[in-house]
């Protein structure tokens, strides 16, 4: 028979099981990889803010995933490395600190699909109107975007955990390597039909409207460009458009697999190496797409490295 414990203040993060061979190899790999995903990310913020060209609506959008990704990462991967060095036993968590896991953990999800259909909006203005963009995108209307990205992911994300909050609980055993809605609301004995449905909804939701509101905003440009002769405008979108595509795809590829394999408990380990790297992936990968694509941070970049060479000549 189960032992029932309710309301419990702690709880118990079961965290990532390695072998011992594999322990400090794993959390040096992990360790490198926040510690790439702090400096390149900040790096770009800090970039953009200081050289004026850089002042553009695209680039001020982009901005916001920086942000997302270092407070997504910051949120998990401390926690998560710290466990890994502690005996099963001994990782322990308080149950609110488990709810704001939870809740900056599915912000950073939510706001990253949200942040990426306003820069996809971003890219149709600029491509398919480039007339008019300087009229549409102005800093009024790049405020009310990021608003709005991150207004729509915050209330959909509070109903998200509020629901969830409501619960007795029962149990005190996350199952997981950090806390997320379905690992609490699996706590408890009570009825959690209206979090599953909601959950479901959600999901739903969310990735309808931004896998269908990137695949028009894409059509629309692929039809301007297929009827433009411009090769100026048609190198322009497909640089750009490249970049934000290959950022999308990667959040939409890592987002999908974790949540298929939350259907297969057998695949546990599996599933916990997808939750992690759901996170580190595209904040490792965004700032070096977009570097690499962007001429303009290119262009600084070598200009620091001029002037750090011109003094020792």
């Amino acid at each position: 028979m189960e032992n029932y414990t309710y309301n419990s203040y702690t709880l118990q993060l079961e965290g990532l099981i390695v072998s011992k061979e594999s322990t400090y190899p794993v959390f040096f790999l992990f360790f490198f990889s926040y510690l790439f995903i702090i400096v390149a990310n900040v790096g770009i913020a800090v970039l953009v803010f200081i050289d004026k060209n850089l002042h553009q609506p695209m680039y001020v959008l982009f901005c916001n995933l920086t942000f997302n990704d270092v407070l997504g990462n910051s949120i998990m991967e401390p926690r998560l490395l710290l466990d890994m060095l502690r005996p099963p036993s001994e990782r322990i968590i308080t149950y609110n600190e488990c709810v704001v896991q939870a809740f900056v953990s599915h912000m950073f999800a939510t706001a990253s699909l949200t942040v990426l259909m306003i820069m996809a909006f971003d890219r149709y203005v600029a491509i398919c109107n480039p007339l008019r963009y300087a009229a549409i995108m102005t800093n009024k209307m790049v405020i009310k975007l990021t608003v709005s990205a991150w207004g729509v992911a915050l209330v959909m994300v509070g109903i998200l955990l509020g629901l969830t909050i409501r619960l007795n609980r029962c149990r005190t055993l996350i199952q997981n390597p950090y806390c997320d809605n379905a690992s609490l609301f699996k706590l408890s004995c009570d009825d959690v039909s209206i979090n599953n449905g909601y959950g479901l909804a959600f999901t739903v939701v969310l990735f309808t409207s931004s896998i269908g509101s990137t695949v028009l905003t894409y059509t629309k440009i692929a039809v301007v460009c297929g009827t433009s002769n411009n090769k100026s405008l048609n190198s322009k979108a497909l640089k750009t458009c490249s970049t934000h595509l290959v950022v999308y795809l990667i959040l939409l590829v890592s987002g999908m697999s974790n949540i298929v394999l939350h259907r297969f408990p057998q695949y546990t380990t599996y599933r916990k190496f997808s939750m992690i790297l759901f996170h580190i992936v595209p904040g490792s990968l965004n700032p070096i797409i977009y570097g690499l694509q962007s001429k303009e941070i290119r262009r600084f970049l070598s200009n620091l490295k001029f002037k750090k060479v011109l003094p020792s000549l």
